[in-house]
């Protein structure tokens, strides 16, 4: 289905397109913001111990962001014992908009978000320039 779109040169969303290739619950939703030449990243991940549970890694001009999550609950009661599980790993791939150091790329985990920041090059000169247009 995604090269069908691709072809017809249709450009849809991060979110649709993983819900046609089937894998929307396996996506890590974020959000996305520039500040003071830092693009900043957040994801709310309540639950998880960032040091065991969270992979962070850049390979050229992507940053992947890994979450594994486990849930455990039991009940004991009259009628028994239950036990539940619920698990599974959630990532999310950013295209950064240029190369960026990855030394300084820094990440904290407070009440429950996650937060990458990653400082953005400085923009090069590009040499492009608007031609004005002149009424004959």
């Amino acid at each position: 289905m995604n090269n069908i779109l691709r072809r017809t040169g249709t450009d849809i969303t991060e979110p649709l397109r993983r819900l046609f290739e089937g894998d929307l619950d396996t996506w890590l939703r974020t959000e996305e913001y520039k500040e003071n030449g830092t693009l900043v990243i957040k994801a709310e991940v309540p639950g998880i111990d960032p040091e065991k549970d969270v992979d962070i890694t850049m390979t050229g001009d992507q940053l992947r962001i890994t979450v594994r999550h486990e849930e455990k609950s039991e009940h004991t009661g009259k009628e028994g014992y239950r036990s539940e599980f619920r698990y599974g790993t959630f990532s999310r791939a950013v295209t950064l908009p240029g190369a960026a150091d990855q030394s300084d790329v820094k990440a904290t985990y407070i009440d429950g978000i996650l937060e990458v920041r990653v400082p953005l090059p400085e923009q090069e000169d590009t040499g492009k320039r608007k031609i004005p247009i002149v009424r004959g």
